[in-house]
């Protein structure tokens, strides 16, 4: 069963034996385009099996690891992440593979066994700790929180392989293993993507963890994630560095996402003429409606902003469905670096921008000025309000910009 699945040579001892998952739409309310669980071979006098797949992908990824040698001669299983599409099928390879141990971090020893009641078997490894496999070691480094408790790195020292997990990931599903082997575009969009969805909330730890893994003499030829191709090129992983310091870190940009929804029309018209300001004022506008984008796909515009303005008419008391969604999704990615505004029609009595601006200011997010509310169907001085608003924003935009230079 399973024999048109091929483990593929990464180097003489190295395998990739993951599964692509040609079907993934949603991932936890982030839009994805497919995705790869993967899992890695590594053969040496001892054999490790580094993670493995979710639940249903179990097959394709043992058909791979018999295309390279009997399951029965892994000796170690190793969880960098007790996430369930990581280790859905951890309990099945666990019992066709009878590894002598199965290795995860402090937390993951205790995490594996609350997913799967019974496996309680699971060695904790410490930080720095080496595991020798014969004429190579494995060294684990601990990254706590990004993105769950129990996360982990395996560096094989020999190759300078890391496998990082989660991190330098994508949620992206392609027959190419290697990120140099993709359109640019594709591995651009898609990486930011999945750091703003996936990292943005733990931005500041991911600044530490790449501080850490320079004093830790981490300096890999090769990153091999759990999701997505594998960076194979120097150019390429000096690039995706520099572009997660600068993510988790980022500085005031000139750039604004407007993300609005509208229900006749009229806070429609107030998001044109708010973009309008914003680009007279010197500002670039992206704007956003909720009718055509996903709240993922907003979260990544959100990456490279200064700003974010939301629009919303009110319905029964309410903003409207969408934009409750969209606030709701980012009240967990927690974005702090950008200044805020809120704008939006109304009929009996206004709501929407007072529950939007509640929530900016749950999230921290500074607000520009004074909100613009429209009655029904804005006048001409109301898109002039609309129109100086985004002037204003832009206006401050360019001082925050002009001040971290």
């Amino acid at each position: 069963m399973g024999t048109q699945f091929k483990a593929h040579k990464i180097s003489d001892s190295v395998f990739w034996v993951g599964a692509i998952d040609w079907t993934l739409a949603d991932f936890h309310g982030y839009s994805t385009r497919g995705s790869t669980y993967n899992a890695y071979l590594v053969i040496d006098e001892k054999t490790v099996l580094i993670d493995t797949v979710k639940s249903g992908f179990f097959e394709e990824m043992m058909a791979r690891v018999r295309s390279v040698i009997d399951p029965l001669k892994i000796d170690y299983i190793i969880s960098n992440h007790s996430e369930m599409d990581h280790t859905g099928s951890l309990p099945e390879t666990i019992a066709a593979t009878e590894p002598d141990r199965v290795f995860a971090s402090a937390a993951g020893a205790q995490n594996i066994p609350a997913h799967f009641h019974g496996n309680d078997r699971i060695v904790p490894v410490k930080e720095g700790q080496r595991l020798s496999l014969g004429g190579r070691s494995l060294r684990f480094m601990e990254t706590k929180m990004i993105h769950w408790p129990d996360s982990m790195f395996a560096y094989l020292e020999e190759d300078r392989l890391l496998f990082s997990n989660d991190v330098f990931g994508m949620h992206w599903a392609s027959s190419e293993r290697y990120v140099d082997q993709i359109d640019p575009g594709v591995r651009d969009y898609e990486a930011a993507k999945y750091f703003a969805n996936i990292f943005m909330p733990y931005s500041n730890l991911v600044g530490k963890l790449l501080e850490k893994m320079k004093t830790a003499d981490l300096a890999p030829l090769t990153i091999a994630p759990d999701h997505g191709p594998i960076w194979r090129k120097e150019a390429d992983i000096d690039m995706i560095m520099r572009k997660y310091a600068v993510w988790a870190d980022p500085r005031p940009t000139l750039k604004a996402v407007i993300a609005y929804d509208t229900m006749w029309g009229s806070t429609a018209a107030m998001a044109s003429a708010v973009a309008a300001g914003l680009e007279s004022g010197g500002a670039h506008p992206k704007v956003m409606p909720l009718s055509l984008a996903h709240r993922s796909d907003i979260a990544t515009e959100l990456l490279d902003a200064g700003a974010l303005l939301v629009g919303s008419s009110t319905l029964n008391g309410q903003m409207l469905p969408r934009i409750a969604d969209l606030l709701t999704y980012l009240r967990g990615l927690k974005p702090r670096h950008l200044i805020a505004g809120a704008f939006g029609s109304y009929g009996w009595h206004p709501k929407a921008v007072s529950q939007i601006k509640e929530i900016f200011g749950e999230l921290r997010l500074p607000m520009v000025g004074d909100a613009v509310e429209a009655k029904f169907v804005p006048t001409d001085d109301d898109l002039r309000r609309c129109l100086d608003y985004g002037k204003a924003v832009a206006a401050r935009l360019r001082e925050l910009a002009g001040s971290s230079n």
